[in-house]
């Protein structure tokens, strides 16, 4: 009886031990991943000859309610469906220097949480950053460069004041 109840418990011990190490090892790993990346898509921005022109050929043939910089898709958010979501669709003029250093004819914006932690990462990791953050009411601003050039803008957004812009101007969005 005693042996059984020294087996009993030696396998306890070790299952407790095992749950223990197992539960210290996934904290750890997620607590050195704790900087969330990206978290969908903030915008698709892309150089073209005549915006205006364009702007009025995807409104007509595709049905997008565009304004003066674009086009706003309205979404709901996965973790809160309660919750609105926005990505823009923008047109620049062919010369625009927006882009650079890119060379390339097009930027996509990601949608991030935490820019701030996001930014000490990426600089930990060697990637590029090519300005500071930039603060204003509906979110922050950075680009960095991926590692073929392509300039990339991260977002951090505060879509209830992206909301309430949207509406002041008057603009429609795209659902």
């Amino acid at each position: 009886m005693k042996k059984t109840t020294l087996i009993i418990l030696a396998i306890v011990a070790s299952f407790c031990v095992g749950f223990a190490f197992n539960h210290i090892i996934t904290k750890q790993s997620n607590d050195n991943g704790n900087v969330r990346k990206v978290t969908g898509i903030g915008g698709i921005f892309f150089k073209c000859k005549d915006p205006n022109k364009m702007r009025e050929w995807y409104q007509t043939h595709l049905g997008l309610n565009v304004n003066k910089y674009g086009a706003v898709f309205e979404w709901r958010q996965g973790t809160d469906t309660t919750k609105k979501g926005f990505t823009q669709w923008s047109l620049f003029g062919e010369k625009t220097k927006y882009f650079a250093p890119s060379e390339k004819d097009f930027m996509i914006n990601y949608r991030v949480e935490n820019l701030v932690s996001l930014v000490e990462s990426l600089k930990k990791e060697g990637v590029t950053i090519t300005d500071t953050i930039e603060s204003v009411n509906y979110g922050k601003f950075v680009h960095i460069m991926d590692m073929e050039g392509n300039k990339v803008e991260l977002w951090e957004p505060n879509d209830l004041e992206y909301d309430k812009l949207g509406k002041q101007m008057g603009s429609k969005t795209t659902k």
